[in-house]
């Protein structure tokens, strides 16, 4: 018997809404990313972009982590701390991850941003974490195996040349922040559970430069890095299982 949850037509909605929200958050953030601003104050624009759409952050609290987003910048792999000290300078690549908790849903998603001219190296990491995302959500519908995300993005990864980190995933969400399965972005074909109408999860690759190790700050304990110190970047939805193929639920621009 599984333990993903089969959401009903009422939660779906109030996941959709969640996630429309978060998305829109990353909407409203792009225009402030820019040389000279620091990572906090980019939070404190997303955090009071959530409170004015009657939304909470997901992410303030959880476990203690102490933002209302995660803001990942060049060798930071995930769960970046905004901080007044990290200050945005040309040639920088910085993910910003946004959950948010509408009438008690759950949205997840997060995108790559650039701060003026980067790198051409950079920019074709950047375009592989997402080919990576679309890749994977091209995968899901009715009866397929979760692996087989796993399976394509790893592929496609080796291919460019890249690596693909395994010990960070994505992850059921909706009625909770994290829920089964877990989506792992390298995988064997054909493993791991089928997929059915109704489940929501995330798809959010996280592709490296150099090698796919990881190593968390003992500091602060949230932020993960390139072992090898090589940049990293990554892309994410929250994606609905429908009768016929996928929904994008953090889509706002149309794209899928």
């Amino acid at each position: 018997m599984s333990d993903i949850i089969i959401k009903t037509p009422e939660q779906i909605e109030g996941i959709r809404k969640s996630s429309q929200l978060a998305a829109k958050a990353l909407v409203m953030i792009e225009e402030y990313v820019k040389e000279g601003v620091s990572t906090e104050y980019l939070d404190n624009l997303i955090s009071q972009f959530i409170k004015d759409n009657g939304a909470i952050s997901a992410t303030l609290g959880y476990h203690g982590y102490p933002k209302s987003s995660c803001i990942s910048l060049n060798e930071v792999v995930c769960h970046g701390i905004p901080s007044k000290k990290t200050i945005l300078k040309p040639g920088d690549i910085l993910n910003i991850d946004v959950t948010t908790i509408l009438d008690g849903y759950y949205g997840d998603t997060s995108r790559m941003y650039t701060v003026g001219q980067i790198s051409p190296a950079a920019q074709k990491l950047v375009d592989a974490a997402k080919h990576s995302l679309d890749l994977g959500i091209q995968q899901v519908r009715p009866g397929n195996h979760f692996g087989n995300i796993g399976f394509v993005i790893g592929r496609y990864a080796k291919a460019q040349k890249f690596s693909v980190v395994f010990e960070f995933c994505g992850h059921g969400v909706g009625i909770d922040f994290h829920e089964s399965p877990q989506v792992d972005h390298i995988a064997r074909r054909n493993s791991g559970p089928i997929m059915a109408p109704g489940m929501t999860f995330t798809i959010e690759p996280m592709i490296n430069q150099g090698r796919a190790t990881c190593k968390v700050d003992k500091y602060d304990g949230w932020t993960a890095r390139t072992s090898d110190g090589k940049l990293s970047a990554q892309f994410e939805h929250t994606i609905l299982v429908t009768a016929d193929g996928y929904e994008v639920l953090t889509d706002v621009s149309g794209e899928y």
